[in-house]
């Protein structure tokens, strides 16, 4: 199977329609496969529903498909940091799913292990478990939370070899791991690309049977979600 794209609108091509749903990876600005979103930008697909655990910020990543009004819904754990999330949400413009981190991770794990949901305690008694089926197990209570498999998974690797087998680089690996498995089309884009047999079958984090589509990223420019000074101590 060709894998390697020559550009991230490429690696889409007859992938998007208006109304599905995609996983996306990255946490903040740490992980997010931008070129992909851009591409997602520029193609002008609509009403979109989106598995993340946040929206990036403002004017990035996820954020840049919110501004361009493309998502009507979030499936995500922490949105404290893109306004205009918050004010589409507040203005009625977006529908938002909370669902606890760790619940948020295992949902896209269980969806692309086959799961099609499991018990947590986790938001038992909260919001968080408003309209779900709650469970008793040895005398505590447990919510049913569903496992999540989308049209569309896009993430950010590392380096991966010709045939899509991946690796993430230290915290990069968020939630690109659980979402590169949750849906039956998986598009990476990875900062290198090597040849078959260059990678350690040890350190694969993702082999490459559930990578449909590749594409080279880099170069990138990092971006800082916070910039942090303090004053020159005197010498």
């Amino acid at each position: 199977m060709k894998k390697l794209y020559p550009d991230a609108a490429a690696a889409l091509d007859g992938l998007l329609f208006d109304g599905m749903t995609i996983c996306a990876g990255g946490f903040g600005l740490c992980g997010i496969p931008e070129r992909l979103i851009d591409a997602i930008l520029a193609s002008g697909v609509k009403d979109l529903t989106i598995a993340s655990n946040n929206a990036g910020i403002d004017g990035e990543g996820l954020g840049k498909l919110l501004r361009a009004k493309q998502v009507k819904k979030m499936i995500s754990s922490y949105v404290g940091e893109n306004k205009e999330f918050e004010r589409q949400y507040l203005a009625g413009e977006l529908e938002v799913e909370f669902c606890p981190q760790g619940t948020l991770a295992e949902r896209c794990r269980a969806g692309g292990a086959g799961i099609p949901g499991f018990y947590t305690k986790t938001g038992v008694g909260t919001l968080v478990a408003e309209g779900k089926e709650v469970k008793s197990f040895d005398g505590q209570d447990y919510i049913l939370e569903r496992g999540i498999v989308a049209d569309l998974s896009i993430i950010k690797g590392w380096k991966a070899d010709e045939t899509g087998n991946l690796i993430f680089r230290k915290t990069a690996r968020n939630f690109n791991q659980p979402m590169a498995t949750a849906s039956h089309m998986t598009v990476a884009e990875v900062e290198e690309i090597v040849p078959v047999g260059s990678l350690d079958p040890d350190a694969i984090h993702v082999p490459g049977v559930y990578i449909k589509r590749l594409v080279l990223g880099a170069p990138y420019d990092k971006k800082i979600e916070f910039t942090t000074t303090r004053e020159r101590e005197a010498a």
